[in-house]
C-alpha cells in the first residue's frame, strides 16, 4: 500500500479549480461552466481516492448521465493518468482500472441505475446531475455509499430548478455539504476574447446558464417549461388526495429496452389530478401489475400506444394481451403524431394537478422533455432528445391525447330526482312528476308511522 501511494500522478494544473480533494466534507456540490477542466480533475481525483482509501478493496465511481458519454468524456482520460502506476490493470470492456492495492475505478451511466443495484462505493462523482433522472441519488447511489460511509461529489452545469439545484442550496445552507460555483467570469480558464466571441452566438439564457452557472436561466428548447412553471405558480403541484369514489386511471409508455413509466390519474370536474408515478426498467409487464395492486387504487382503463399491439418476441403474446391475462383493462390510446402529442400534452398541463411528492421523478421528466439541439446549425431540431425524460413525456402524451376520449365516454350523471328548488319568484320547482310526488310522500308516511 505505502509503495502505491507514494507514485505521483499526473495532475493537470486545472484540478485547482476543483479544490474538493482539500476539504474533509463528504457531501461536495460543485457549479461549473462549460470547459471548467472538471473531467480531468475529476479522474485524477478518484484515482487519488482508490489509492489512498483507508478501507481494503475500495470501490470509486464516475457516473454520466449515459454510458455512451461516461466512456467519451473519461474513458481515455482514466486510462492516461492510471498507466504510470506500476501493476494497474484497464479493463476495456467494464470500462474499470484496477490497483495493485485492491483498489478500482470503474465508469457507469445513469441511464440504467438499476443496473448499480447492490454495489458498495468508498467515494463516487455524479457528473452532470442536473441531465439525471432524480430518483438515482436516493435510490441507488446513496444506499451504496452507507455501508462504508463513503464520499460524494456532485458536478454540473444548471439546467433550471431541478434536483441539482436542490442540492446547491443545500450545499449553502447545511454545514455538512460543500459547495463552490465555478464562473467563467471568474475562473480565467477561457480568456475573455473566447467569452466575447460565444456571446455573438448564443441567447443570454444559454450563456448565463452555460458559462455563468445561471439556475435562473429557462431550459432552452423545453416544450412543455412554460406551463410547467405556471403550474408551480399556480399551486397545482401540491398535495392531491386521491379521491376514493372516482378510478385511477393509468397512461403508460411501454419500453422494451427502455424503462416503462405510468402516470396515474383520475378525471375530475374540471380536469386531471394526477395522483402518482412510477418508473422501472428490466422487468416485465407482471411486475407493474404487482406494483398497481400494491398501491390499492380503485383501478379504470389502462391507456396504451398503438406499438402494445405488437407481438413479443418469445411469448408469441402483444403486450396488450399479457395485460388483459393479469386482469388489468388496456385500451389503446389514438394513433397520433408526436408532435401533437406534444400539443395535446401542453394543453392538459393548465388544468392538471400534480402530486408534488409522488409524482417528484415524473415532474422533473416533463421540465427536462426538450428538443434536440443540431450543434452544427445552431438551430433546435423538430425531433425531441431521447434521453431518460422521453419515458415519463412519452407517457404524459399518451395521457394528454387520451383523458378527453375517456371523459367523452362517460355516461351523464342521473337526475336527481330527490329534492326542490326554490325559485326567484317564491315558488318551489322539483322535476320530479306528480304521480312521482305522491307515491314519494305516501313512502315517507309510511317510514314514520312504520306502516
Amino acid at each position: 500500500m505505502a509503495a502505491v501511494q507514494q507514485v505521483t500522478i499526473p495532475y493537470s494544473p486545472r484540478r485547482a479549480f476543483l479544490p474538493y480533494h482539500e476539504t474533509s466534507k463528504r457531501w461536495r456540490v460543485i457549479v461549473a461552466h462549460r470547459r471548467a477542466g472538471k473531467t480531468v480533475a475529476t479522474v485524477n481525483q478518484l484515482i487519488r481516492s482508490a489509492l489512498t482509501c483507508d478501507k481494503p478493496n475500495a470501490r470509486v465511481a464516475y457516473i454520466a448521465p449515459l454510458y455512451k458519454q461516461a466512456k467519451d468524456v473519461a474513458w481515455s482520460y482514466l486510462k492516461e493518468f492510471s498507466a504510470p502506476i506500476p501493476g494497474t490493470e484497464a479493463n476495456e470492456s467494464e470500462l474499470r482500472v484496477d490497483f495493485p492495492n485492491g483498489g478500482r475505478v470503474r465508469l457507469y451511466g445513469a441511464d440504467n441505475p438499476d443496473g448499480m443495484r447492490g454495489i458498495y462505493l468508498d467515494d463516487c462523482v455524479l457528473d452532470e446531475f442536473a441531465d439525471m433522472r432524480p430518483r438515482v441519488l436516493p435510490e441507488i447511489i446513496r444506499p451504496a455509499l452507507s455501508d462504508r460511509k463513503g464520499s460524494l461529489t456532485i458536478i454540473g452545469t444548471p439546467r433550471g430548478h431541478n434536483d441539482f439545484h436542490k442540492a446547491w442550496q443545500q450545499a449553502q445552507n447545511d454545514n455538512d455539504w460543500y459547495g463552490v460555483m465555478l464562473k467563467a467570469s471568474e475562473t480565467g480558464l477561457v480568456d475573455a476574447e473566447e467569452l466575447a466571441a460565444a456571446r455573438k452566438l448564443m441567447t443570454p439564457e444559454q450563456y448565463e446558464q452555460e458559462f455563468e452557472c445561471s439556475f435562473e436561466a429557462a431550459i432552452q428548447g423545453a416544450y412543455w417549461g412554460k406551463e410547467m412553471a405556471q403550474a408551480e405558480r399556480d399551486g397545482r403541484i401540491c398535495d392531491v388526495p386521491v379521491d376514493p369514489d372516482s378510478p385511477v386511471y393509468t397512461a403508460w409508455d411501454l419500453g422494451v429496452k427502455d424503462s416503462t413509466a405510468i402516470w396515474f390519474f383520475q378525471i375530475l370536474a374540471g380536469g386531471v389530478n394526477v395522483v402518482d408515478f412510477y418508473e422501472a426498467s428490466g422487468v416485465g409487464v407482471e411486475h407493474y401489475a404487482e406494483v398497481m395492486e400494491g398501491k390499492g387504487y380503485t383501478y379504470g382503463p389502462c391507456l396504451v400506444p398503438h406499438d402494445a399491439m405488437v407481438k413479443e418476441w418469445g411469448t408469441g403474446r402483444t403486450r396488450v394481451e399479457t395485460m388483459r391475462r393479469l386482469g388489468l383493462k388496456p385500451e389503446l390510446v389514438p394513433d397520433h403524431a408526436r408532435m401533437d402529442g406534444i400539443n395535446a400534452g401542453r394543453l392538459t398541463i393548465p388544468v392538471a394537478r400534480f402530486d408534488r411528492t409522488k409524482c417528484a421523478e415524473g415532474l422533473e421528466g416533463l421540465k427536462q422533455y426538450r428538443a434536440e439541439y443540431d450543434e452544427e446549425r445552431k438551430v433546435f431540431k423538430p425531433t425531441p432528445l431521447h434521453d431518460w425524460a422521453s419515458n415519463p413525456a412519452d407517457a404524459w402524451r399518451y395521457l394528454s391525447v387520451g383523458w378527453r376520449v375517456i371523459k367523452a365516454a362517460e355516461p351523464p350523471p342521473k337526475p336527481t330526482t330527490d329534492f326542490f328548488i326554490g325559485t326567484p319568484e317564491g315558488t318551489m320547482a322539483s322535476n320530479l312528476s306528480i304521480r312521482e310526488m305522491i307515491e314519494r310522500q305516501t313512502q315517507r308516511r309510511k317510514e314514520r308511522t312504520g306502516a
